[in-house]
């Protein structure tokens, strides 16, 4: 049997960050001010290693270099996927990312960044940003020049267990008190529109209207996402999404379920519970993939997961 990668996360402070990677996750966080958990990634800003097995001590990126065969030899310069847990103490910048085309030209020939966020937890009346009420790009212009954020940002109400796919061009933002798990293309591109006039050491964080302007896409287009749920012995799987550049599933197991691993790679992170893959411990907050060809593999306890592949 193949070796299942569980890796080391990444945790990055913010100032919008908190402390519930600990309270949530029993994390060893940097600070009360952690803001995200780069569980799975192998981006330059944030390389995981692996930690245990034949590969431990090796980061993805170094896995990726040199056994491209434990990702079923996929092409591709950089591994495709970024998995991280955000924890959003007060509310993130209203912020834009680009596509693939935009990105490549203009940000050194970075991905661009799909994403889509699984609301882990939030407030009882939380909320996000997810859309704007501009009509054109000249009326867009002309509401961020003016400031006129209440009038261009959608928000809308969210609960635990929501699902929403942020395609490149949405504007968006996490609002105070949620937390949630992003699975994205392996980018870190985000461009800021509007960061409420906060500051940085003394300093507001910089903004990229125009790049923000150009990628916005108007009218915004909105679309919910299908999901399709499977019951299958002593569980279910949920389909969140398909796009080009990732599936995501959520899995749910109360006994013991058999899965087949048919991908090039599948990336798993627990969210609830704990339990056992093929015998080997596994608990919430726990974040690992099975190599390409890892076959038929069992999961027995109470126990919820995300799992993610090209």
């Amino acid at each position: 049997m193949k070796d299942i990668l569980f890796l080391e996360p990444v945790f990055k402070e913010m100032i919008w960050g908190g402390n519930r990677l600990r309270t949530d996750f029993h994390y060893e966080i940097p600070s009360d001010n952690t803001g995200e958990c780069w569980a799975v990634s192998a981006h330059t800003n944030g390389d995981c290693t692996v930690k245990t097995g034949e590969y431990k001590g090796m980061t993805l990126s170094s896995l990726w270099e040199q056994h491209r065969e434990l990702f079923g030899n996929v092409s591709g310069e950089v591994f495709p996927l970024l998995v991280k847990i955000i924890d959003a103490k007060q509310d993130l910048s209203i912020q834009v990312h680009p596509d693939d085309i935009y990105a490549k030209e203009f940000e050194n020939g970075s991905l661009g960044k799909t994403e889509c966020w699984y609301i882990l937890n939030c407030e009882e009346d939380g909320q996000i940003v997810i859309g704007h009420n501009a009509e054109n790009k000249d009326e867009l212009t002309e509401m961020i020049r003016d400031n006129r954020w209440e009038e261009l940002i959608r928000v809308i109400p969210i609960k635990k267990g929501d699902f929403f796919q942020i395609e490149p061009g949405t504007v968006h933002a996490i609002k105070a008190g949620t937390v949630i798990l992003e699975t994205q293309q392996n980018s870190d591109i985000t461009y800021r529109l509007y960061d409420y006039g906060r500051l940085q050491n003394g300093k507001p964080r910089e903004l990229h209207i125009d790049k923000s302007i150009d990628v916005i896409t108007c009218p915004q287009q909105l679309k919910d996402t299908e999901r399709k749920k499977t019951v299958v012995s002593d569980g279910e799987i949920e389909e969140l999404v398909r796009c080009d550049y990732y599936t995501v599933d959520r899995i749910k197991v109360n006994g013991s379920t058999s899965f087949t691993q048919s991908e090039p790679f599948t990336i798993l992170s627990v969210i609830e519970g704990e339990g056992k893959i093929d015998g080997k411990e596994i608990k919430k907050g726990d974040h690992f993939i099975l190599p390409f060809g890892y076959g038929e593999y069992s999961i027995q306890g109470n126990i919820e997961l995300i799992t993610s592949h090209m």
